[in-house]
């Protein structure tokens, strides 16, 4: 009997060229002679603009000083910031040196950010001074050095020293497409944050299948004005954003924090076209109606969201707030590069987009729809797990190759972990997760890091996380616990525990007392019994 023929779903778009032979830095900045005076980076708090050669420049005057520093090729820095032109100047300045940027949350507590800094073998912090002591007795006893981007406090450098580099001492560095450039920290699709080791080659290839090509319907062009209010260490704002918009030599509006007031003012003041959000950002705008119709808003002409599902009452919000947009849902996930489907670049018509759905598989890569039982490759319109296959997936876990190899088959495979169908049009619609992760506000919370907290505690003897559904955030962390013999903890004492060891959105919300954690006879935490059980409302 002959094998089944597998079926592979591509693009509607055609496949393009890319140049996947290029650095990252050469790929973002390869037209850059078309538009080197152009404002590159503004600076939505102070009106500051940065204009694309001083970008350029400023980049590789970072690079030059980095490696005086003595960060040479593969070596890791870590950007603990917020939006600014520094942590673009930092990931480029990297980049140029053939080393990697790993990117954390700066409002992470110290235990989040030492064991990212450890795992990564992180040689420099970047930072701000508020920050520093998180980070200052473990860059003491490890030799790491702190750089700030404001004041300096003692024993840490300024990042002036590192914008005053000589750029015509750089270092001429052989970069192989296949090396590592970014080392984004995720859950994947089961347990603990794992470094996603993103290459050259990877993120050219994410970003061209984005933007590259002469189809009129791409989502950024050159006269563009992106407001990127998204965090830069989110693979979303840093990849779809950030190298999206160099790449198409568009004008990106640096926010550091969303703001409803700023945020339209910033809109209406620089005409912003593109706006990148996620599904909270639409919500503050549908329940500040009033407050938003004092503001022109009517020069977007693109909204695209993204890390998180955008119901159908989110999407009537935009069609009535920005009246002259096309609106898009992409879907990503980091270990994918991060963009796997996405439905701006074939829109003709404004909301001509099928509600619910995110697109056609990004050109130049391949997707199947696998029946998570059998393996079996399954045709439109029936619910599987989506893989995707192309250039731009990571290369692998950091130091994990069992995690590796269970996220990326044998044949280039990589299991998102998510369920969804590609319907008679070629789109994608999701509708549910085999993998255990939380989405806060499009943030990433592993159950199992929370789960491994609470079994610290001396009163709790078991424990379990899951999702449980909010307006606000889309979903939030709970738990399940079961108390040690003659234990009086109570669920604030609980939520107090963990509060203080973990960034806000990893908070619990609420806490379930039971008996005994459902599992499998293997051991396996049964977390859709759980689920279930929070859909019947717990008693508590």
């Amino acid at each position: 009997m002959e094998p089944e023929k597998e079926i592979i779903f591509r693009s509607k778009l055609p496949d393009i060229y890319i140049p996947k032979h290029l650095p990252l830095h050469s790929y973002c900045f390869e037209n850059i002679s078309d538009f080197s005076e152009r404002p590159c980076l503004i600076d939505g708090a102070t009106g500051e603009v940065h204009t694309y050669a001083e970008v350029e420049l400023t980049s590789r005057k970072v690079a030059s000083a980095l490696h005086q520093l003595g960060i040479n090729k593969g070596d890791v820095i870590m950007i603990l910031l917020p939006n600014s032109a520094e942590f673009v100047y930092s990931f480029f300045g990297a980049s140029y040196l053939g080393a990697i940027s790993t990117m954390a949350n700066p409002f992470f507590t110290a235990a989040e950010i030492i064991k990212q800094a450890k795992a990564s073998s992180a040689k420099i912090i970047i930072t701000q001074s508020a920050h520093v002591p998180k980070v200052r007795d473990f860059a003491s006893d490890n030799s790491v050095k702190i750089v700030c981007i404001d004041s300096a406090p003692e024993g840490c450098l300024h990042y002036s020293e590192l914008i005053s580099g000589d750029e015509t001492k750089l270092p001429e560095v052989e970069i192989s497409s296949d090396d590592v450039v970014a080392l984004p920290y995720s859950s994947g699709t089961t347990g603990l944050p794992k470094g996603v080791m993103l290459t050259h080659k990877g993120l050219v290839t994410s970003v061209a299948q984005q933007v590259d090509g002469e189809n009129p319907n791409l989502w950024i062009h050159k006269e563009d004005v992106l407001i990127c209010v998204l965090p830069l260490f989110h693979i979303y704002s840093l990849n779809s954003i950030l190298l999206c918009g160099l790449r198409a030599g568009a004008a990106i509006l640096i926010m550091q924090k969303f703001d409803i007031v700023p945020f339209l003012q910033l809109i209406e003041k620089y005409k912003v076209t593109i706006g990148p959000f996620v599904p909270p950002i639409v919500l503050t705008i549908a329940n500040n109606e009033e407050l938003v119709d004092k503001y022109d808003l009517s020069s977007i002409r693109t909204v695209m969201s993204g890390a998180a599902p955008l119901g159908k009452e989110l999407e009537d919000t935009v069609r009535m707030k920005f009246p002259n947009a096309k609106l898009g849902q992409g879907y990503g996930m980091t270990e994918a590069g991060p963009v796997l489907a996405m439905c701006l670049a074939f829109a003709k018509e404004p909301f001509d987009i099928k509600s619910g759905a995110c697109g056609t598989v990004v050109r130049n890569a391949e997707m199947k729809i696998i029946d998570p039982e059998t393996g079996a490759s399954l045709p439109k319109n029936q619910r599987g797990e989506i893989c995707i296959r192309g250039d731009q997936i990571m290369k692998g876990y950091l130091n994990d190759p069992e995690a590796t190899k269970s996220t990326i088959d044998s044949e280039g495979w990589l299991h998102t972990g998510d369920i969804g169908y590609i319907d008679d049009d070629d789109e994608l619609t999701i509708v549910d997760r085999l993998k255990e992760l939380i989405k806060y506000k499009g943030f990433q919370v592993a159950p199992a890091e929370l789960e491994a907290l609470l079994l610290t505690h001396p009163d709790i003897s078991d424990a379990a996380v899951v999702p449980m559904k909010d307006e606000a955030a889309g979903e939030v962390p709970v738990a399940f616990v079961v108390k040690s013999a003659d234990s009086s903890i109570t669920e604030d004492d609980i939520k107090k525990f963990i509060h203080k060891q973990v960034v806000f959105y990893k908070r619990i919300n609420r806490v379930f007392f039971i008996d005994a954690i459902p599992k499998s006879p293997s051991g396996k935490i049964l977390r859709k019994d759980l689920r279930a059980m929070l859909a019947a409302g717990v008693p508590n």
